[in-house]
């Protein structure tokens, strides 16, 4: 009978483990509208990271964070930064301004996703000119934006200018850029919103993140590079997660051990 009551209780316990873990991801997917994809995606790259983060590094997108990725119905659902001097939104995301998109460099859902800032809108108008209101460009033959480092850029489409925090230019340089062409919202998997940070190196331990992190704090665990306070963050984080259940348990065990020893004396 012991026995039974330990299994019953056993099973009990993974059924309720089961039904968190599954009122979570609906929340997730409930949220984010990605169902059955993935609700969030794990950072690889330093390009989004910002050099006054504080320790830690919360707020913004660096290597192993994990980030919710919430899906979009098209354009009008991405607020662009605009010139870094004249920001086009007071919507701050990040550590800056406009939202950060996750997308397929040019459509090519084989490579690696990008997440990265969306700078400005280029419309291709009907007559072959661009308009590019974020910086004040209408009509024109070609784009040219010293800031963003385009100069004579006729896109072949519409679409978003994107770059990293971190990065001196663009994903659209022509001949050799991320991603030559403005960005399609139908390219594009869905828009940053929220983080845990840290948690991700997890993965990228074992899966690990090439040379996504080069600064003069860099360490290295397993294939993983970041950042030297992620990595003491991410090892509080986990022995406070590990260490307060063990602790709770090891006291429960001292008390019933400590009050059978008295019922014996």
């Amino acid at each position: 009978m012991q026995y039974k009551e330990k299994a019953l209780l056993l099973i009990r316990d993974i059924l309720i483990s089961v039904a968190i873990v599954g009122i979570i991801l609906a929340a997730l997917w409930g949220y984010t509208g990605q169902f059955p994809h993935s609700p969030m995606v794990v950072v690889t790259s330093g390009s989004m990271m910002h050099e006054d983060a504080p320790f830690g590094r919360i707020g913004t997108i660096d290597p192993g964070d994990l980030v919710l990725v919430k899906k979009i119905n098209g354009r009008e659902d991405v607020e662009t930064r605009g010139a870094r001097d004249n920001p086009a939104t007071k919507h701050r995301t990040y550590g800056d301004y406009g939202d950060v998109i996750i997308y397929y460099p040019m459509g090519n859902k084989k490579r690696v996703p990008i997440i990265h800032r969306a700078i400005c809108w280029v419309e291709k108008n009907d007559d072959g000119t661009y308009t590019v209101e974020e910086y004040g460009i209408y009509n024109a033959t070609s784009i040219n934006i010293p800031e963003l480092h385009l100069s004579n850029y006729r896109p072949a489409n519409s679409g978003f200018i994107t770059k990293g925090d971190n990065n001196e230019y663009p994903d659209q340089i022509p001949n050799g850029g991320i991603c030559e062409q403005p960005v399609k919202p139908e390219w594009i998997i869905g828009k940053a919103r929220g983080e845990i940070p840290w948690f991700g190196l997890i993965k990228l331990i074992f899966f690990g993140n090439g040379e996504g992190y080069s600064g003069s704090d860099a360490v290295k665990i397993g294939k993983a590079v970041a950042p030297k306070d992620e990595w003491i963050c991410l090892g509080i984080s986990l022995a406070i997660i590990v260490g307060v259940p063990t602790g709770w348990d090891a006291y429960n065990f001292y008390r019933k051990w400590k009050k059978s020893k008295e019922s014996g004396l």
